[in-house]
């Protein structure tokens, strides 16, 4: 089991119409869709695919009707199990991109999370639902229920992790 993100950039209005194309290529490719995230306003898709026995698809973004698609980019999930997402679908209010620096490896990156997680406590209002990290370590995706932006960042600030982009997400 692998698991891949694609970010689409779908045309204006467009993004669920973006995420069943994508949806139909990945199960058409062997994989499965296991979610898909929208950017409020609809400028951008997280999905994640599943690839068991074979690679991921390499989709491009005239057959789905999208502006553009960055990746397959392998990754792995930390925070939640596999099964339980698949089985739930859960959604999320709100996704933190962080750009990974060079100096952190995976190692490090599951090591520090690991000691910090527990520090979530210190702002009840905000639930840490999981992250997506690259495994080439470019960056991680981390998904928030909160009830505003600000409650994120003090939840960031209490993790000492920072903030490359704060995204709300369509519900």
């Amino acid at each position: 089991m692998s698991l891949y993100l694609y970010e689409l950039v779908p045309t204006e209005g467009r993004a669920e119409a973006a995420i069943k194309a994508f949806g139909d290529a990945v199960v058409a490719a062997g994989g499965e869709l296991i979610e898909s995230q929208v950017t409020t306003g609809g400028t951008r898709v997280f999905a994640i695919a599943e690839f068991d026995a074979c690679r991921p698809a390499q989709l491009e973004s005239a057959s789905l009707d999208v502006a553009e698609i960055v990746g397959p980019n392998e990754v792995r999930l930390v925070g939640a199990e596999l099964d339980q997402i698949k089985a739930t679908r859960p959604e999320a209010g709100y996704l933190v991109e962080w750009d990974i620096p060079d100096t952190i490896d995976m190692e490090t990156y599951l090591a520090r999370k690991k000691a910090n997680s527990p520090k979530y406590a210190d702002v009840p209002e905000v639930s840490f639902l999981r992250t997506y990290v690259r495994e080439d370590m470019d960056k991680c995706l981390c998904f928030y229920n909160a009830p505003d932006e600000a409650a994120v960042v003090r939840a960031r600030e209490v993790v000492s992790t920072p903030i490359d982009r704060l995204h709300s997400l369509e519900g």
